[in-house]
């Protein structure tokens, strides 16, 4: 529903997105990672419509965005960075605006307004002017008008920006609730919002892509995949006694907490051998945990390295 072939942005000698591809499927998420200024927000613009590319396309639900505009504009909701709008306008008059843009009118148009309004709990504010809203009612509200039409495919740059703790659970959940039968495409820089509602993952820095592979393939990368950890009365100790385990590469004290982590050989698998070693000895212990990894040193890893395509993507 969503395809990029060879997409590029360049502003003058500067390369903002270098040649990006990819392809996302009905019922996916994929999750647009990077750190600030890695060319994110350009590529989702292009995607939109909203920026012509330097060379490359895009095809949103089979259209081509630059050559048959209209009809990949209407198969798409967008929310862009900021969640711009006609602060002039309340929440009401601006929903009511872009449902005459979008060409909805009659019983349609009076459900998706009532539905929208409802999903993101828009009634306190209706007729509050958008320029007064706090930046959560703001982001709500633009994600309301990308919803508005009940595209095929969406675009959200950071939609959960702005909004409280109670307020992410509520766009996640209506994220993967309209994820069933959509494409989705979420640009964050939120690592558990990956974890929460995607099923892909691209990390692109440099504007180019580096990685493309699901939350548990990227968690694998990560040196911590296969680790236990455990909280320990006298630490010091317990870590001389885990290092002698067969298949333990290394063992580490947290300096902040103290918490120890066991890392086990290439191909070890040590939660049991940890834990039998541990009820032989008689070790008081809590919070014995097998790590699946860890998404931050990943990332991490993957956009420090030389910008070269990362091994096992798929672009």
């Amino acid at each position: 529903m969503i395809e990029t072939q060879q997409l590029t942005k360049r502003y003058g000698r500067f390369t903002a997105v270098d040649c990006i591809s990819f392809r996302v499927e009905p019922g996916q998420v994929l999750g647009f990672l990077g750190p600030n200024g890695a060319g994110k927000s350009t590529t989702m613009k292009m995607i939109a419509g909203f920026l012509a590319p330097t060379s490359g396309s895009v095809k949103v639900c089979g259209f081509d965005v630059q050559t048959q505009a209209i009809e990949a504009k209407r198969a798409l909701g967008y929310l862009p960075e900021g969640a711009p709008s006609y602060g002039e306008m309340n929440a009401r008059q601006f929903l009511s605006f872009v449902a005459d843009v979008r060409q909805l009118g009659g019983e349609k148009r009076r459900q998706r307004l009532d539905d929208v309004i409802g999903r993101l709990q828009l009634e306190p504010v209706l007729e509050q002017p958008i320029d007064t809203l706090s930046k959560g009612f703001r982001r709500r509200v633009g994600l309301a008008q990308a919803i508005l039409h009940d595209p095929q495919a969406l675009i959200l740059d950071e939609p959960t920006d702005g909004l409280d703790p109670n307020q992410k659970h509520e766009v996640r959940a209506l994220i993967q609730s309209m994820a069933r039968d959509r494409t989705i495409v979420i640009s964050t820089h939120i690592l558990e919002e990956v974890h929460a509602v995607c099923t892909r993952a691209v990390i692109i820095a440099g504007g180019r892509l580096l990685a493309d592979a699901t939350p548990t393939e990227l968690e694998a990368r990560s040196r911590y995949h296969g680790a236990v950890s455990l909280t320990a009365s006298n630490p010091v100790a317990v870590k001389d006694g885990l290092a002698r385990i067969d298949g333990v590469a290394a063992v580490e004290i947290d300096p902040q907490d103290g918490r120890l982590t066991a890392f086990p050989k290439s191909g070890q698998k040590i939660f049991e051998r940890v834990d039998g070693y541990l009820r032989e000895q008689k070790i008081a212990f809590s919070e014995l945990q097998l790590e699946q990894g860890r998404l931050d040193e990943v990332f991490r890893q993957i956009t420090t390295q030389p910008a070269t395509v990362a091994a096992g993507g798929r672009a």
